[in-house]
């Protein structure tokens, strides 16, 4: 009953702001082409499903694939930049530098080193993109650790493997999680960004621009919500994860 009260203040919120829009649209008469009714979209996404869930699922799975490996060199990254500070003094510049490149910038990049049509091109950007917040929410999190619970465990004369296994890892899970639950969004973020600028037309930021250019702005938005939902999904997983992981802490308890 607790978790169903809630989530219904989202629901109610979700349906009514459906409502509103499509009554605004139907009210003011606004054109397709500048904000298509809720209605118009899910005609659309029912007659477009074919299409959509491949360019989807292709699209979900390269995004997937960068948010691993950049979620991987991160954790690597902030392993070594906690553990020697001339690492991470010389670590954080080179990922401040990353995290400011745009998107557009890397996109032509990634499509010359891999070609049009290779999905690395699309993996080497969501990883780069979701390089920074893991590393740097990690670091901070590693690093958090009392100074009162660093003094007991040495008293025990632990190792730094010790310190690291039981006490900064766990301490620095809740920083992780939070990490990639914004990252998980950013990686379909990137993954459709960077096909805007070529690649198979079975992707999902192709398959906008082409709907978009052809004035078919119902498929456009279709395919928006299709990625909205499955940012939505990756989010909600992560935080299922999460709470098998960390249901000791106080933001898992207070839920």
């Amino acid at each position: 009953m607790t978790r169903l009260q809630n989530w219904l203040p989202a629901a109610v919120l979700f349906i009514g702001g459906l409502g509103l829009w499509e009554g605004i649209v139907r009210a003011f008469s606004i054109k397709g082409f500048i904000l298509p009714a809720p209605s118009a979209i899910a005609l659309a996404f029912a007659e477009e499903w074919s299409a959509l869930r491949v360019a989807g699922f292709s699209t979900f799975a390269t995004a997937i694939a960068g948010l691993a490996v950049g979620a991987t060199l991160a954790v690597l990254a902030a392993l070594a930049a906690a553990r020697w500070t001339p690492v991470r003094e010389g670590a954080m510049p080179l990922a401040i530098a990353a995290n400011s490149t745009p998107i557009i910038v890397l996109a032509p990049i990634a499509n010359s080193w891999f070609g049009l049509r290779s999905a690395w091109g699309t993996v080497l950007v969501v990883a780069v993109l979701v390089f920074f917040p893991i590393m740097i929410n990690l670091v901070k999190g590693l690093l958090s650790a009392e100074t009162s619970q660093l003094e007991l465990l040495d008293s025990y004369a632990a190792t730094d493997r010790s310190v690291l296994w039981k006490l900064r890892l766990p301490g620095a899970l809740p920083y992780l999680f939070s990490a990639l639950k914004v990252a998980a969004a950013l990686s379909l973020i990137g993954a459709i960004v960077k096909e805007y600028f070529g690649g198979s037309q079975e992707r999902l930021g192709q398959y906008i621009t082409s709907k978009a250019g052809l004035f078919q702005f119902e498929e456009a938005w279709a395919a928006i919500v299709l990625a909205s939902a499955f940012g939505i999904l990756v989010y909600l997983t992560i935080s299922i994860i999460e709470r098998m992981a960390i249901p000791w802490h106080v933001s898992i308890r207070n839920v």
